[in-house]
Protein backbone atom coordinates (compact mmCIF):
# COMPACT_ATOMS: atom_id res chain seq x y z
CA UNK A 1 0.00 0.00 0.00
CA UNK A 2 2.77 2.45 0.93
CA UNK A 3 4.53 1.62 -2.34
CA UNK A 4 1.46 2.56 -4.39
CA UNK A 5 1.02 5.74 -2.35
CA UNK A 6 4.69 6.64 -2.86
CA UNK A 7 4.50 6.12 -6.62
CA UNK A 8 1.35 8.26 -6.79
CA UNK A 9 3.04 11.10 -4.89
CA UNK A 10 6.16 10.84 -7.10
CA UNK A 11 4.04 10.94 -10.26
CA UNK A 12 1.97 13.92 -9.07
CA UNK A 13 5.11 15.77 -7.96
CA UNK A 14 6.79 15.26 -11.32
CA UNK A 15 3.63 16.23 -13.20
CA UNK A 16 3.17 19.48 -11.26
CA UNK A 17 6.80 20.49 -11.74
CA UNK A 18 6.48 19.72 -15.45
CA UNK A 19 3.41 21.98 -15.50
CA UNK A 20 5.63 24.78 -14.17
CA UNK A 21 4.32 24.83 -10.58
CA UNK A 22 6.82 26.28 -8.13
CA UNK A 23 9.31 23.42 -7.55
CA UNK A 24 10.07 24.41 -3.93
CA UNK A 25 6.40 24.28 -2.96
CA UNK A 26 5.77 21.05 -4.85
CA UNK A 27 8.80 19.27 -3.36
CA UNK A 28 8.02 20.51 0.16
CA UNK A 29 4.42 19.30 0.05
CA UNK A 30 5.40 16.08 -1.75
CA UNK A 31 7.96 15.35 0.98
CA UNK A 32 5.46 16.10 3.74
CA UNK A 33 2.90 13.79 2.16
CA UNK A 34 5.47 11.00 1.99
CA UNK A 35 6.43 11.54 5.63
CA UNK A 36 2.76 11.45 6.66
CA UNK A 37 2.38 8.25 4.65
CA UNK A 38 5.37 6.80 6.49
CA UNK A 39 3.82 7.66 9.86
CA UNK A 40 0.43 6.16 8.93
CA UNK A 41 2.02 3.10 7.34
CA UNK A 42 4.36 2.58 10.27
CA UNK A 43 7.53 2.58 8.16
CA UNK A 44 9.28 5.43 9.97
CA UNK A 45 9.10 8.84 11.62
CA UNK A 46 10.43 12.24 10.48
CA UNK A 47 13.06 12.62 13.23
CA UNK A 48 15.02 10.39 15.55
CA UNK A 49 13.96 10.44 19.20
CA UNK A 50 17.01 12.53 20.17
CA UNK A 51 15.88 15.34 17.83
CA UNK A 52 12.11 14.97 18.25
CA UNK A 53 9.95 17.79 19.56
CA UNK A 54 7.77 15.25 21.36
CA UNK A 55 5.02 15.39 18.73
CA UNK A 56 5.26 13.31 15.56
CA UNK A 57 3.15 15.76 13.57
CA UNK A 58 5.15 18.74 14.77
CA UNK A 59 8.30 16.84 13.83
CA UNK A 60 7.28 17.21 10.17
CA UNK A 61 8.12 20.89 10.44
CA UNK A 62 10.90 20.48 12.98
CA UNK A 63 12.66 18.36 10.36
CA UNK A 64 12.43 21.24 7.88
CA UNK A 65 13.93 23.56 10.50
CA UNK A 66 16.76 21.13 11.19
CA UNK A 67 17.54 20.72 7.49
CA UNK A 68 17.33 24.45 6.85
CA UNK A 69 19.69 25.19 9.74
CA UNK A 70 22.31 22.65 8.73
CA UNK A 71 22.11 23.49 5.02
CA UNK A 72 22.34 27.28 5.42
CA UNK A 73 25.23 26.96 7.88
CA UNK A 74 27.25 24.67 5.59
CA UNK A 75 26.59 24.03 1.91
CA UNK A 76 24.16 26.95 1.67
CA UNK A 77 26.69 29.48 2.91
CA UNK A 78 29.18 28.35 0.28
CA UNK A 79 26.63 28.69 -2.51
CA UNK A 80 25.40 32.08 -1.29
CA UNK A 81 28.97 33.39 -1.02
CA UNK A 82 29.68 32.30 -4.60
CA UNK A 83 26.44 33.80 -5.91
CA UNK A 84 27.12 37.11 -4.19
CA UNK A 85 30.63 37.27 -5.61
CA UNK A 86 29.40 36.48 -9.13
CA UNK A 87 26.81 39.24 -8.93
CA UNK A 88 29.37 41.75 -7.63
CA UNK A 89 31.81 40.90 -10.43
CA UNK A 90 29.03 41.45 -12.94
CA UNK A 91 28.08 44.75 -11.26
CA UNK A 92 31.57 46.26 -11.50
CA UNK A 93 32.18 44.92 -15.02
CA UNK A 94 34.98 42.44 -14.26
CA UNK A 95 33.05 39.50 -15.76
CA UNK A 96 32.50 41.36 -19.01
CA UNK A 97 36.20 42.21 -19.33
CA UNK A 98 37.16 38.59 -18.62
CA UNK A 99 34.94 37.39 -21.45
CA UNK A 100 36.27 39.99 -23.89
CA UNK A 101 39.90 39.14 -23.14
CA UNK A 102 39.30 35.39 -23.37
CA UNK A 103 37.52 35.58 -26.72
CA UNK A 104 39.84 38.12 -28.37
CA UNK A 105 42.28 35.50 -29.80
CA UNK A 106 39.40 33.80 -31.64
CA UNK A 107 39.04 36.79 -33.96
CA UNK A 108 42.36 35.81 -35.61
CA UNK A 109 40.81 32.63 -37.05
CA UNK A 110 39.00 32.85 -40.38
CA UNK A 111 37.39 29.38 -40.39
CA UNK A 112 33.86 30.03 -39.07
CA UNK A 113 33.18 26.59 -37.63
CA UNK A 114 36.63 26.33 -36.10
CA UNK A 115 35.90 29.62 -34.30
CA UNK A 116 32.51 28.19 -33.30
CA UNK A 117 34.10 25.08 -31.75
CA UNK A 118 36.83 27.07 -30.01
CA UNK A 119 34.23 29.56 -28.88
CA UNK A 120 32.38 26.80 -27.08
CA UNK A 121 35.59 25.69 -25.33
CA UNK A 122 36.31 29.29 -24.32
CA UNK A 123 32.77 29.62 -22.97
CA UNK A 124 33.08 26.41 -20.97
CA UNK A 125 36.36 27.67 -19.51
CA UNK A 126 34.70 30.96 -18.58
CA UNK A 127 31.95 28.99 -16.84
CA UNK A 128 34.51 28.01 -14.19
CA UNK A 129 34.77 31.71 -13.26
CA UNK A 130 31.22 32.79 -14.19
CA UNK A 131 28.96 30.05 -12.76
CA UNK A 132 25.66 31.52 -13.97
CA UNK A 133 24.55 29.90 -17.25
CA UNK A 134 22.18 32.76 -18.03
CA UNK A 135 24.71 35.45 -17.07
CA UNK A 136 27.46 33.88 -19.15
CA UNK A 137 25.08 33.45 -22.06
CA UNK A 138 24.24 37.17 -21.95
CA UNK A 139 27.92 38.16 -22.04
CA UNK A 140 28.65 35.78 -24.90
CA UNK A 141 25.76 37.22 -26.89
CA UNK A 142 27.55 40.57 -26.72
CA UNK A 143 31.00 39.22 -27.57
CA UNK A 144 31.00 35.82 -29.32
CA UNK A 145 27.70 36.09 -31.21
CA UNK A 146 28.76 39.02 -33.47
CA UNK A 147 32.08 37.30 -34.25
CA UNK A 148 30.35 34.09 -35.35
CA UNK A 149 27.63 35.73 -37.43
CA UNK A 150 30.18 38.01 -39.11
CA UNK A 151 32.13 34.91 -40.20
CA UNK A 152 29.00 33.42 -41.78
CA UNK A 153 27.63 31.15 -39.05
CA UNK A 154 23.82 31.21 -38.86
CA UNK A 155 22.04 32.86 -35.95
CA UNK A 156 20.64 29.54 -34.73
CA UNK A 157 24.03 27.82 -34.77
CA UNK A 158 25.71 30.71 -32.95
CA UNK A 159 23.01 30.76 -30.30
CA UNK A 160 23.11 26.96 -29.93
CA UNK A 161 26.80 27.09 -29.07
CA UNK A 162 26.34 29.96 -26.63
CA UNK A 163 23.38 28.22 -24.96
CA UNK A 164 25.55 25.17 -24.21
CA UNK A 165 28.60 27.09 -22.99
CA UNK A 166 27.80 26.31 -19.33
CA UNK A 167 26.29 22.85 -19.84
CA UNK A 168 28.85 21.01 -17.69
CA UNK A 169 28.62 23.24 -14.58
CA UNK A 170 32.36 22.94 -14.04
CA UNK A 171 34.44 24.29 -11.18
CA UNK A 172 34.32 24.95 -7.45
CA UNK A 173 31.99 27.93 -7.99
CA UNK A 174 29.15 25.77 -9.35
CA UNK A 175 26.34 25.02 -6.90
CA UNK A 176 25.91 21.54 -8.37
CA UNK A 177 29.64 20.89 -7.96
CA UNK A 178 29.54 21.96 -4.32
CA UNK A 179 26.51 19.75 -3.74
CA UNK A 180 28.16 16.75 -5.43
CA UNK A 181 31.38 17.19 -3.47
CA UNK A 182 29.49 17.57 -0.18
CA UNK A 183 27.52 14.36 -0.72
CA UNK A 184 30.67 12.57 -1.87
CA UNK A 185 32.37 13.45 1.42
CA UNK A 186 35.22 15.38 -0.18
CA UNK A 187 36.46 18.93 -0.60
CA UNK A 188 35.11 20.69 -3.71
CA UNK A 189 38.66 21.40 -4.92
CA UNK A 190 39.48 17.69 -4.74
CA UNK A 191 36.23 16.88 -6.55
CA UNK A 192 37.04 19.33 -9.33
CA UNK A 193 40.71 18.49 -9.82
CA UNK A 194 40.61 14.71 -9.34
CA UNK A 195 37.31 13.88 -11.01
CA UNK A 196 35.36 16.67 -12.69
CA UNK A 197 38.30 18.24 -14.52
CA UNK A 198 39.27 15.05 -16.39
CA UNK A 199 35.75 13.86 -17.23
CA UNK A 200 34.53 17.37 -18.00
CA UNK A 201 37.59 18.14 -20.12
CA UNK A 202 37.15 15.09 -22.34
CA UNK A 203 33.42 15.76 -22.61
CA UNK A 204 34.02 19.41 -23.51
CA UNK A 205 36.33 18.37 -26.37
CA UNK A 206 33.68 15.94 -27.62
CA UNK A 207 31.07 18.71 -27.48
CA UNK A 208 33.31 21.12 -29.41
CA UNK A 209 33.89 18.52 -32.14
CA UNK A 210 30.18 17.73 -32.34
CA UNK A 211 29.28 21.41 -32.57
CA UNK A 212 31.74 21.80 -35.46
CA UNK A 213 30.09 19.08 -37.54
CA UNK A 214 26.46 19.39 -36.42
CA UNK A 215 26.17 23.17 -36.85
CA UNK A 216 28.05 23.08 -40.17
CA UNK A 217 25.69 20.33 -41.39
CA UNK A 218 22.54 22.22 -40.43
CA UNK A 219 23.81 25.46 -41.93
CA UNK A 220 24.75 23.70 -45.17
CA UNK A 221 21.25 22.22 -45.35
CA UNK A 222 19.76 25.66 -44.69
CA UNK A 223 17.69 24.55 -41.69
CA UNK A 224 16.89 27.78 -39.88
CA UNK A 225 20.00 29.39 -41.38
CA UNK A 226 19.25 33.07 -40.92
CA UNK A 227 22.28 35.33 -40.89
CA UNK A 228 22.42 38.57 -38.95
CA UNK A 229 24.79 40.58 -36.81
CA UNK A 230 22.05 42.70 -35.25
CA UNK A 231 21.59 41.96 -31.60
CA UNK A 232 20.64 44.33 -28.83
CA UNK A 233 21.72 43.47 -25.31
CA UNK A 234 21.64 45.80 -22.34
CA UNK A 235 25.02 45.43 -20.64
CA UNK A 236 26.77 47.53 -18.03
CA UNK A 237 29.27 50.02 -19.41
CA UNK A 238 31.82 49.30 -16.69
CA UNK A 239 35.27 47.80 -16.60
CA UNK A 240 37.33 46.32 -13.79
CA UNK A 241 40.56 44.26 -13.65
CA UNK A 242 39.96 40.62 -14.64
CA UNK A 243 42.11 39.33 -11.79
CA UNK A 244 39.20 40.11 -9.46
CA UNK A 245 37.33 37.18 -11.06
CA UNK A 246 40.33 34.87 -10.84
CA UNK A 247 41.25 35.63 -7.21
CA UNK A 248 38.85 33.20 -5.45
CA UNK A 249 39.96 30.20 -7.50
CA UNK A 250 43.62 31.14 -7.05
CA UNK A 251 43.10 31.21 -3.29
CA UNK A 252 41.13 27.93 -3.25
CA UNK A 253 43.73 26.05 -5.32
CA UNK A 254 46.75 27.59 -3.60
CA UNK A 255 45.62 26.74 -0.08
CA UNK A 256 44.61 23.14 -0.78
CA UNK A 257 46.10 19.67 -0.55
CA UNK A 258 47.62 20.15 -3.99
CA UNK A 259 49.77 23.20 -3.17
CA UNK A 260 49.92 24.54 0.41
CA UNK A 261 48.25 22.08 2.75
CA UNK A 262 49.34 23.78 6.00
CA UNK A 263 46.80 26.58 5.46
CA UNK A 264 43.15 25.78 4.87
CA UNK A 265 40.64 28.04 3.16
CA UNK A 266 37.10 27.10 2.26
CA UNK A 267 34.94 28.52 -0.53
CA UNK A 268 33.03 31.01 1.63
CA UNK A 269 36.23 32.40 3.18
CA UNK A 270 37.85 32.71 -0.26
CA UNK A 271 34.82 34.60 -1.58
CA UNK A 272 34.64 36.95 1.43
CA UNK A 273 38.38 37.68 1.20
CA UNK A 274 38.23 38.20 -2.57
CA UNK A 275 35.30 40.59 -2.48
CA UNK A 276 37.00 42.56 0.30
CA UNK A 277 40.20 42.91 -1.74
CA UNK A 278 38.22 43.88 -4.85
CA UNK A 279 36.15 46.39 -2.87
CA UNK A 280 39.26 48.06 -1.41
CA UNK A 281 40.89 48.24 -4.83
CA UNK A 282 37.73 49.80 -6.26
CA UNK A 283 37.75 52.37 -3.45
CA UNK A 284 41.25 53.40 -4.56
CA UNK A 285 40.20 53.50 -8.21
CA UNK A 286 36.81 55.22 -7.89
CA UNK A 287 36.39 56.70 -4.40
CA UNK A 288 34.86 55.48 -1.18
CA UNK A 289 31.20 56.45 -0.84
CA UNK A 290 29.55 54.81 -3.87
CA UNK A 291 32.02 51.92 -3.95
CA UNK A 292 31.41 50.93 -0.33
CA UNK A 293 27.69 51.18 -0.97
CA UNK A 294 28.06 48.65 -3.78
CA UNK A 295 28.75 45.98 -1.17
CA UNK A 296 24.97 45.65 -0.94
CA UNK A 297 25.11 44.11 -4.42
CA UNK A 298 27.10 41.25 -2.93
CA UNK A 299 24.58 40.71 -0.13
CA UNK A 300 21.68 40.97 -2.58
CA UNK A 301 23.32 38.20 -4.58
CA UNK A 302 23.57 36.07 -1.44
CA UNK A 303 19.92 36.72 -0.62
CA UNK A 304 18.80 35.81 -4.12
CA UNK A 305 20.75 32.55 -3.91
CA UNK A 306 19.00 31.74 -0.64
CA UNK A 307 15.57 32.39 -2.16
CA UNK A 308 16.22 30.55 -5.43
CA UNK A 309 18.81 27.86 -4.69
CA UNK A 310 19.04 27.08 -0.97
CA UNK A 311 15.28 26.72 -0.54
CA UNK A 312 15.30 24.37 -3.54
CA UNK A 313 18.03 22.26 -1.94
CA UNK A 314 16.12 22.02 1.35
CA UNK A 315 12.88 21.21 -0.49
CA UNK A 316 14.72 18.44 -2.34
CA UNK A 317 16.10 17.13 0.95
CA UNK A 318 12.61 17.01 2.46
CA UNK A 319 11.32 15.09 -0.55
CA UNK A 320 14.31 12.72 -0.48
CA UNK A 321 13.85 12.11 3.25
CA UNK A 322 10.21 11.29 2.60
CA UNK A 323 11.21 8.73 0.00
CA UNK A 324 13.68 7.13 2.41
CA UNK A 325 11.33 7.16 5.41
CA UNK A 326 8.36 5.62 3.59
CA UNK A 327 10.60 2.81 2.31
CA UNK A 328 10.27 3.23 -1.45
CA UNK A 329 14.01 3.74 -1.78
CA UNK A 330 14.81 0.46 -0.03
CA UNK A 331 12.20 -1.28 -2.17
CA UNK A 332 13.79 0.00 -5.38
CA UNK A 333 17.34 -0.86 -4.26
CA UNK A 334 16.33 -4.35 -3.10
CA UNK A 335 14.61 -4.94 -6.44
CA UNK A 336 17.73 -3.84 -8.31
CA UNK A 337 20.08 -6.00 -6.23
CA UNK A 338 17.82 -9.05 -6.32
CA UNK A 339 17.66 -8.72 -10.10
CA UNK A 340 21.49 -8.65 -10.10
CA UNK A 341 21.62 -5.39 -12.04
CA UNK A 342 25.30 -4.41 -12.50
CA UNK A 343 26.35 -1.21 -10.77
CA UNK A 344 27.28 0.40 -14.09
CA UNK A 345 23.79 -0.25 -15.45
CA UNK A 346 22.25 1.19 -12.28
CA UNK A 347 24.35 4.35 -12.68
CA UNK A 348 23.26 4.69 -16.31
CA UNK A 349 19.61 4.34 -15.26
CA UNK A 350 20.01 7.07 -12.66
CA UNK A 351 21.70 9.37 -15.20
CA UNK A 352 18.89 8.79 -17.69
CA UNK A 353 16.26 9.53 -15.03
CA UNK A 354 17.89 12.77 -13.91
CA UNK A 355 18.45 13.78 -17.54
CA UNK A 356 14.76 13.33 -18.32
CA UNK A 357 13.79 15.39 -15.28
CA UNK A 358 16.24 18.12 -16.32
CA UNK A 359 14.69 18.30 -19.79
CA UNK A 360 11.13 18.36 -18.44
CA UNK A 361 11.90 20.92 -15.73
CA UNK A 362 14.26 23.07 -17.78
CA UNK A 363 16.69 23.05 -14.89
CA UNK A 364 19.88 21.24 -13.96
CA UNK A 365 19.68 22.31 -10.32
CA UNK A 366 16.20 21.19 -9.33
CA UNK A 367 16.48 17.47 -10.24
CA UNK A 368 20.07 17.15 -9.05
CA UNK A 369 19.33 18.79 -5.70
CA UNK A 370 16.35 16.44 -5.32
CA UNK A 371 18.24 13.23 -6.08
CA UNK A 372 21.72 13.99 -4.73
CA UNK A 373 20.70 13.51 -1.10
CA UNK A 374 19.61 9.93 -1.90
CA UNK A 375 22.88 8.88 -3.53
CA UNK A 376 25.09 8.15 -0.48
CA UNK A 377 22.56 5.60 0.84
CA UNK A 378 22.10 4.00 -2.58
CA UNK A 379 25.85 3.83 -3.20
CA UNK A 380 26.49 2.26 0.20
CA UNK A 381 23.91 -0.46 -0.40
CA UNK A 382 25.33 -1.43 -3.80
CA UNK A 383 28.93 -1.26 -2.59
CA UNK A 384 30.40 1.73 -4.44
CA UNK A 385 31.54 5.20 -3.46
CA UNK A 386 29.01 8.06 -3.86
CA UNK A 387 31.27 9.76 -6.40
CA UNK A 388 30.61 6.93 -8.89
CA UNK A 389 26.98 8.03 -9.08
CA UNK A 390 27.17 11.72 -8.25
CA UNK A 391 29.76 12.67 -10.89
CA UNK A 392 27.83 11.42 -13.96
CA UNK A 393 24.54 12.64 -12.47
CA UNK A 394 25.92 16.12 -11.83
CA UNK A 395 27.35 16.45 -15.33
CA UNK A 396 24.29 14.81 -16.87
CA UNK A 397 21.84 17.22 -15.27
CA UNK A 398 23.57 20.24 -16.81
CA UNK A 399 24.00 18.55 -20.19
CA UNK A 400 20.31 17.60 -20.35
CA UNK A 401 19.25 21.14 -19.39
CA UNK A 402 20.74 22.27 -22.71
CA UNK A 403 18.22 20.05 -24.53
CA UNK A 404 15.22 21.71 -22.87
CA UNK A 405 13.34 24.45 -24.76
CA UNK A 406 12.08 25.81 -21.42
CA UNK A 407 15.53 26.19 -19.82
CA UNK A 408 16.21 29.76 -18.72
CA UNK A 409 19.45 30.12 -20.68
CA UNK A 410 17.83 28.74 -23.86
CA UNK A 411 14.86 31.10 -23.63
CA UNK A 412 17.10 34.05 -22.74
CA UNK A 413 19.58 33.81 -25.62
CA UNK A 414 16.84 32.82 -28.08
CA UNK A 415 14.89 35.94 -27.20
CA UNK A 416 17.94 38.16 -27.69
CA UNK A 417 18.68 36.70 -31.13
CA UNK A 418 15.04 36.51 -32.16
CA UNK A 419 14.98 32.77 -32.86
CA UNK A 420 12.80 29.95 -31.58
CA UNK A 421 13.96 27.96 -28.52
CA UNK A 422 12.76 24.82 -30.31
CA UNK A 423 15.04 25.57 -33.27
CA UNK A 424 17.93 25.90 -30.84
CA UNK A 425 17.32 22.56 -29.11
CA UNK A 426 17.17 20.85 -32.50
CA UNK A 427 20.80 21.94 -32.86
CA UNK A 428 21.85 21.23 -29.27
CA UNK A 429 20.13 17.84 -28.80
CA UNK A 430 22.44 15.72 -31.03
CA UNK A 431 25.49 17.35 -29.43
CA UNK A 432 24.22 16.88 -25.89
CA UNK A 433 23.25 13.23 -26.42
CA UNK A 434 26.85 12.48 -27.39
CA UNK A 435 28.04 14.55 -24.42
CA UNK A 436 25.82 12.52 -22.09
CA UNK A 437 27.26 9.25 -23.39
CA UNK A 438 30.86 10.50 -23.15
CA UNK A 439 30.51 11.99 -19.67
CA UNK A 440 28.78 8.91 -18.28
CA UNK A 441 31.26 6.54 -19.89
CA UNK A 442 34.27 8.53 -18.68
CA UNK A 443 32.80 8.75 -15.18
CA UNK A 444 32.33 4.98 -15.01
CA UNK A 445 35.89 4.38 -16.24
CA UNK A 446 37.32 6.76 -13.65
CA UNK A 447 35.26 5.80 -10.60
CA UNK A 448 34.37 2.10 -10.91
Amino acid sequence: MTTMFSLAVIFITGFLIFRKYNPQAVLFFGGLLLLIGAIVGGTGVPLAESQSSGSILLDLFTFIKVKMSSTVAGLGLYIMAVAGFAKYMDHIGASQVLVQVTLKPLQKFQSPYMVLALGYLAGQLLNVFIPSAAGLGLLLMVTLYPVLTKLGVSKVSAVAVIATSACLDLGPASGNSVMAASNSGMDVTEYFMNYQFLVGGVTAIAIAIMHFFVQRYYDAKGHGAEYSQDVEVDVKDKEAPIWYCLLPLVLIFTFSKMVISSVKIDIATAMFLSVTIALLCEVIRKGAKDTLGSLLVYFDGMGNAFARVITLIVAGQVFAHGLKTIGILDTAINAATSASIPVAVLVVIMVVVIALFSILMGSGNAPFFSFAALVPDIAAKVGVGPIAMLLPMQLGSGIARSMSPIAGVIIGVAGIAGVSPFDIVKRTAPVMVVALVVSTGMSLLLTL
